[in-house]
């Protein structure tokens, strides 16, 4: 390797990590500390570059050394800021035209891909993925290697086209190689319920689209007025969705007070406030969320949390509520950066904290053990069990006062 290239490759890895760390070669309105600090890290970076290049086993590919280090600088900062070199920005760009047919799985970086939330009746939930699993190859290349951007591209595509993916299940010490075939579906309706005579209103609504929302909208206004009517939201593994949606679905059961702010370094702070208009109902409420609970159903929970306005029962949510934005870079590589995240009524970001629930159920360990144990008898692991969280939400539901 050149003396020349080498430098070259230096200087390129530098001037990414100033994009990365100054927002560009022109730091306007970054502090002297902040620029300071920004320079002594990539004196660090160039000392370790230097280490490699002379002391390392063998003579290293210095690009393949910069791309990783900049993939993972990327993905320490959240599980869904990522960097795409030159050559995977330009593959994301084809894939993005390719269609929009799913198998039915929310991910986030984790290392590796961590399997978040699956949607009900999807290709997915039929081979039986559940979150917590992990996607350690998607078509033969190693998630560790990719970006969360471009997993999520790879899997969608046309409808009939097929996806192979090797999965890794708690307590399983082998991969699973598992084909799922994308389908173009519009997802499960919304699931309502009646409990306790019909006092309880159960809604479920998988995604917190913006018809989905205007269906819980609908059912809410034409519950009884005076009538000894309660609410049971479900929102476990709810993810995804415009936060926008979060946002007015609580607006739904808070009359006044902050629903949500989004704050960012160069993203002008805003304040969400419920609006007396688009109140609904003050019915007791209780909402249940789990691990899989992201994104726009995890702003909905805070809300109701920190306004007093109900109880949350359940585990702790998975933690993803950011604005991202996709940043060119002169070499054809390109960021897809969170450049603001949504904070609850209590200030606390979402994305760093998660939602914990004020009335924590999990779910039995016993029995789902006995379901991936594959000595326990079929006939038993399709015996329905019972639903713990469900059963604690019901109940609390049942000490208030309509």
């Amino acid at each position: 390797m050149s003396k020349g290239f080498k430098r070259a490759v230096l200087g390129i890895s530098v001037a990414l990590v100033l994009v990365v760390f100054l927002g560009g070669f022109a730091p306007s309105g970054v502090s002297a500390n902040q620029s300071d600090g920004a320079y002594r890290q990539m004196g660090v970076y160039e000392e370790v570059l230097h280490k490699i290049q002379s002391d390392y086993v063998t003579d290293p590919n210095m690009s393949n050394v910069t791309n990783g280090a900049l993939h993972g600088l990327l993905e320490s900062l959240d599980s869904d800021s990522s960097y795409l070199s030159p050559a995977e920005y330009t593959a994301y760009k084809a894939r993005l035209s390719q269609g929009t047919a799913q198998v039915g799985l929310n991910i986030a970086k984790r290392g590796y891909v961590a399997v978040v939330s699956v949607i009900p009746g999807s290709p997915a939930d039929k081979e039986q993925i559940s979150d917590g699993d992990m996607i350690e190859q998607i078509d033969g290349q190693s998630t560790a290697q990719l970006s969360v951007a471009m997993v999520r591209l790879m899997l969608e595509g046309k409808p009939g086209t097929t996806v192979t993916l090797d999965i890794v299940r708690p307590r399983k010490q082998d991969p699973e190689k598992i084909t799922l075939t994308r389908t173009a579906t519009a997802g499960p309706q919304l699931a309502q319920q009646q409990y306790e005579n019909s006092s309880i209103l159960y809604l479920k609504p998988v995604l917190l689209s913006h018809d989905r929302v205007g269906e819980m909208e609908a059912r809410l206004k034409a519950m009884p007025k005076n009538g000894n009517k309660k609410v049971l939201l479900d929102l476990r593994d709810v993810s995804g969705g415009d936060p926008s949606e979060g946002i007015r679905l609580a607006n739904a059961f808070l009359q006044s007070g902050t629903i949500a702010s989004l704050h960012g370094q160069k993203v002008p702070t805003q304040t969400f406030t419920a609006e007396a208009s688009k109140f609904i109902t003050s019915a007791p409420l209780a909402v249940l969320v789990n691990h899989g609970t992201s994104g726009s159903a995890e702003l909905f929970a805070a809300a109701i949390l920190d306004n007093k306005r109900g109880d949350v029962v359940g585990d702790r949510t998975f933690g993803d509520a950011a604005v991202q934005k996709t940043i060119d870079l002169p070499d054809g590589a390109a960021l897809i950066l969170s450049v603001a995240k949504y904070q609850s009524p209590s200030g606390k970001k979402i994305q760093d904290v998660a939602v914990v629930p004020n009335v924590i159920v999990s779910e039995s360990i016993d029995q789902i053990l006995a379901e991936e144990d594959e000595n326990t008898p079929a006939a038993e692991k399709e015996t329905p069990r019972s639903d713990d969280q469900l059963n604690k939400a019901l109940d609390v539901l049942k000490q208030k006062t309509a």
